[in-house]
């Protein structure tokens, strides 16, 4: 079916923090546009999925969307909950209205017509929606699909498996023996929240980890701007070792290159500290190796240890599905999804593809790409 939409001269696929900062960067250069959203809300991963606890690590001000400031009440690192509030505001302000449950198919751009044609599924009736315009922009975000690995004989464990995205707080864990896996930051949290709630809680590091402190982490954001990556990664690994000293001997392993190089170059965020790292040196929260295999409830390490658990969290991240619709994006994303050029031009592909949030900076990165994308669409239509 072919939508009437002749007067909408962009199309943004995703209603999270980075469709929204978009979309009220084009309402404000009067720029009309089309919001398709495959969920029933807007930022779905931040009211459907996220954790009870959740707060900024980045300080608030790294953390504003385009043309709208956190109200002043708010604290430093703002939870969840207020920053639900804020989108809201946010979305009423620029009157933003996404078109729900529009799962995109595909999008490909027709030479001919100089335009993307981008079919969509409405999950109400069925119907596959054809719409044409001359810009796409992808925003589908960084958390997408949640990604849970292959781990043999994890069907038969007999306690509760669940992904991140189904986790709220640790109340039903209380006294339960809980495996976390993986050592991101989703994962270093929930462990704490399940320690702090009376579990008794593993989390799997596998690899080095950087460990930096909230403080740390926002005086590298603003060093960056005068220093050399290098020279901010050296006073960071100097700072954490002051700080956290010695963590090999619980498990945690220092990595030999930076943390923001490593962020940079593999994606791989530094551990921001908001209470693990006491709960691990504690021995509230046990520092265990790569998982092997699961037999029952009991799992298996690479050491060749065995340990019994109630209850699996994965905290092993997402992948994005957008390679799977989106055609000729090569200039543009890698396979997994994220943007495939390198700040600060990450965000502009050819033939009026554009990409938002997609280069691992966080809601920060989102506002710049948002703006950046509207201004050059606009210069296109003068």
């Amino acid at each position: 079916m072919k939508i009437d939409q002749e007067s909408a001269a962009v199309i943004i696929v995703g209603a999270g923090p980075a469709g929204l900062a978009t979309s009220a960067c084009l309402k404000t250069l009067s720029i009309p546009h089309i919001i398709l959203e495959r969920e029933d809300c807007f930022a779905s991963i931040w009211k459907k999925y996220a954790y009870d606890r959740l707060h900024f690590h980045l300080a608030k001000r790294f953390c504003e969307l385009p043309h709208m400031h956190f109200p002043s009440d708010y604290p430093e690192y703002v939870p969840k909950d207020q920053f639900l509030s804020y989108l809201d505001d946010y979305v009423a302000r620029f009157s933003i209205e996404p078109a729900y449950g529009r799962s995109v198919e595909s999008a490909v751009y027709d030479e001919g017509d100089g335009k993307w044609r981008v079919n969509a599924r409405d999950a109400g009736s069925g119907e596959v929606e054809e719409y044409l315009c001359r810009f796409l922009v992808v925003a589908t975000g960084e958390s997408s699909d949640p990604f849970i690995p292959e781990v043999k004989g994890i069907e038969g464990f007999g306690g509760k498996v669940i992904h991140s995205t189904g986790y709220k707080n640790g109340k039903e864990f209380e006294g339960s023996r809980v495996l976390v896996v993986g050592s991101g930051n989703s994962g270093m949290e929930i462990a704490l929240d399940l320690a702090n709630h009376g579990a008794r809680t593993s989390i799997i590091v596998r690899s080095p980890v950087h460990v930096l402190s909230r403080t740390m982490a926002n005086l590298a954001l603003r060093l960056t701007k005068y220093f050399s990556l290098h020279t901010v990664d050296s006073l960071m690994v100097l700072l954490s070792k002051l700080v956290y000293g010695d963590m090999s001997k619980y498990g945690l392993r220092r990595p030999s290159e930076g943390p923001f190089f490593m962020k940079n170059k593999y994606g791989k965020y530094p551990f921001v500290d908001v209470g693990t790292s006491q709960k691990i040196k504690s021995g509230e929260i046990q520092v265990l190796p790569a998982l092997k295999r699961v037999e029952g409830n009991v799992v298996e390490f690479e050491d060749g240890k065995s340990h019994p658990f109630d209850a699996v969290v994965f905290c092993t991240g997402f992948k994005r599905s957008t390679s799977k619709w989106l055609k000729a994006h090569d200039h543009l994303l890698n396979e997994d999804g994220m943007a495939k050029q390198s700040f600060p031009n990450q965000w502009k592909g050819k033939k009026g593809l554009y990409c938002v949030g997609l280069a691992r900076r966080g809601l920060y990165g989102c506002a710049s790409d948002a703006q950046n994308v509207a201004n050059d669409i606009q210069a296109q239509l003068i």
